[in-house]
Formats: structure tokens, C-alpha cells, sequence
């Protein structure tokens, strides 16, 4: 397989630094980029030598997620790698580099729509930031090969993209099946819990497609029993992240006293990077995830007691049923500025 390169746009991260006069940035990639963040720093360091550069070696899970208040403030700007950017306030400038993927697109989606059935029409189309750069040629793609495509943008995303806690560009797609372009199971199993429609991931990365419905299945049963044991809980944690862009304070408040309103104990905890071991000093039967929506679902396995949504305290508390459950999402709107 070809190596895959990313678009890391130096000359415009050198520009952004001279308009800034900025002294002091960090660099900030998500986990499957960091072993890319030496080699960028050095590159930019060549171009920018008087500039102090700084890697954030915490965890980064999305534009939510910036490091603009790291290192006492002293930071003149951030550049953000693989995302785009969310209506959040930042303490200094933040530049979003996308990181464009070279990865050959045309491989997957045929074999994507090699596998179709004859009676598919209408196909929906979506896929994410690193990807986005090559949206034109994917519509021509599917187009040629005899089917209709359609395309919207989100609330606050681009044509065709998805976030792994945003999926209002799929939700209004009248289609036969969808396309997802990209890698990782979790943004299409978002796009088949919010359409239930036949979703195919097509991988860049592979150049092939697999249909997700094995794995949207065994999520479902895995989801299910952790609401069958939140069930019998007395008390509940409530987690809100201090994270700007999945801070969700008020919606932590209606759900302690949702909660109490039941006749359950509810409890609120404030947390940066949660991780299992820092839940153990806190004596609850279950926790309620209104911080990123993946941290439920991907990381279910490695909490001792069950970590559910909000959607899914509902169906706990008998206000939603079964056959109405949906994916977490956080929509982050003008006003959370």
C-alpha cells in the first residue's frame, strides 16, 4: 500500500505566526497524528526559528477540545490539527489545519458500490475533514457509476461532513443507503442509529468497504446491557467536562434533577481527562456521560460500573423506549460563544 501523507500546511502556519508576531504556539493532534508531531515541529521551526514551539502531549479528541488555556496562557497561538472549527470561544487565536489526507478515495467507494444491491437508486454521501478536499471527486465517482448522490450540510459542518458527536447532515437524507468515507466504525455507526438506513464504510486507508451492521449490532446488544444494569442503580454520577466545547452545564442540571425526581441520589462531577481509575473514589451504583458521547460507547468496556448517555437515563427512567434510542450528540450552536 501507498504511504499516506497529510497536508500539514507549513507556509500557512508560518504566515499565521508572522501576522500574530507570535513567540510562543502548541501544536495540538489528535492520537492517530502524533507520531507526525516532531517532524511538523521541525518543519516549522525551520521556517519560523525564533518561534518557541510547544507539543501537547495530552490526549486531544476534537476541535471540543483545544488547548488554547494550556501552559499559564502563555500561548500566542494554537494550531489545531484534523479538525474544523466549532463556534466556541478561545483564549488566543486558533488556526485549524485539517491535515487533507492523500489517501486514494476512488478504491474504496467502488468497491463500496460493488457491493450494492441492483434495486439502490439514491445514495447518500458523508465523510470527515481529512477527506473533505477530495468531496468533488467522490460525488463524480458515484455519480458515473449510474446513481444519484446526495449531499447537505450539518449544523455547524460542512457539505457531507460528519463529527463523531454531531450527525445533522445525514439526518434529512432521503436515500437507499449511505457512503461513509473514512475509517473507524463509530461515525457510521452514529449515521445508522440516527437514519437506521444500510450504511457502507468505505476506508481510504484500506481501499476497501465493509458494511457496518455486524458492528451496530453488537453495540446495540453491548448498549443494552448497560442500561439493563444502570437500571437497578440508586445513585448517580452526573459527569460534565470542563472541556469547552463538550461543557454541557445545563443540561447536567436537568438531569440530576431528572434523576431526583425518581427518587434516585445524583451527584455532579467536574472532570478535564476522564478516565476510569478517576471514577472509583466516588461511591455510585452508575454515571451519565454529557461530556463526548464516544466515551460511553468506545470505552465501555474498560469502566466497572456502566457509563451511559443521556438518551439512554431516559430509557432507565422509563421516559424513552427501547425501540427509540439515539446516539448522544452535541450541536454546538452561535450562541455558545
Amino acid at each position: 500500500m501507498a504511504t499516506i501523507d497529510y497536508d500539514y500546511r507549513i507556509d500557512e502556519i508560518k504566515s499565521r505566526i508572522e501576522e500574530l508576531n507570535a513567540e510562543n504556539i502548541i501544536l495540538q493532534f489528535p492520537e492517530g497524528l502524533k507520531t507526525d508531531a516532531i517532524d511538523v515541529s521541525n518543519k516549522i521551526q525551520k521556517v519560523a526559528p525564533d518561534v518557541n514551539i510547544i507539543i501537547d502531549a495530552d490526549p486531544c479528541f476534537g476541535a471540543c477540545d483545544l488547548a488554547d488555556n494550556k501552559v499559564n496562557h502563555h500561548i500566542d497561538l494554537v494550531v489545531h490539527f484534523a479538525h474544523t472549527p466549532l463556534p466556541i470561544h478561545t483564549e488566543c487565536p486558533v488556526l485549524f489545519i485539517e491535515a487533507s489526507s492523500s489517501s486514494d478515495v476512488v478504491a474504496p467507494i467502488n468497491d463500496a458500490l460493488d457491493k450494492l444491491d441492483n434495486d439502490v437508486k439514491v445514495i447518500g454521501l458523508i465523510t470527515t475533514a481529512q477527506h473533505m478536499h477530495k468531496l468533488d471527486e467522490m460525488v463524480d465517482l458515484i455519480k458515473q457509476r449510474g446513481y444519484d448522490v446526495k449531499v447537505e450540510s450539518g449544523k455547524g459542518t460542512s457539505p457531507a461532513q460528519v463529527l463523531g458527536c454531531n450527525f445533522t447532515s445525514i439526518k434529512n437524507l432521503d436515500v437507499d443507503v449511505i457512503v461513509y468515507v473514512g475509517s473507524g466504525d463509530f461515525h457510521a455507526l452514529g449515521v445508522k442509529l440516527f437514519t437506521k438506513k444500510p450504511v457502507i464504510l468505505a476506508d481510504p486507508f484500506t481501499g476497501l468497504s465493509r458494511d457496518i451492521e455486524e458492528f451496530y449490532d453488537k453495540i446495540l446488544r453491548i448498549r443494552f446491557a448497560r442500561i439493563t444494569k444502570a437500571s437497578s442503580a440508586k445513585s448517580f454520577g452526573i459527569i460534565v467536562s470542563s472541556k469547552k466545547g463538550q461543557l454541557r452545564f445545563d443540561l447536567a442540571i436537568k438531569l440530576k434533577k431528572l434523576i431526583k425526581e425518581h427518587g434516585f441520589d445524583a451527584q455532579i462531577l467536574n472532570m478535564d481527562f476522564i478516565a476510569p481509575d478517576r471514577l472509583l473514589p466516588f461511591n455510585l451504583d452508575a454515571f451519565v456521560m454529557t461530556a463526548c458521547p464516544r466515551i460511553a460507547i468506545d470505552d465501555s468496556a474498560m469502566y466497572k460500573k456502566p457509563v451511559i448517555t443521556p438518551q439512554e437515563l431516559e430509557i432507565v427512567l422509563g421516559i424513552r423506549s427501547w425501540d427509540d434510542y439515539l446516539m448522544d450528540e452535541i450541536i454546538i450552536h452561535d450562541q455558545q460563544l
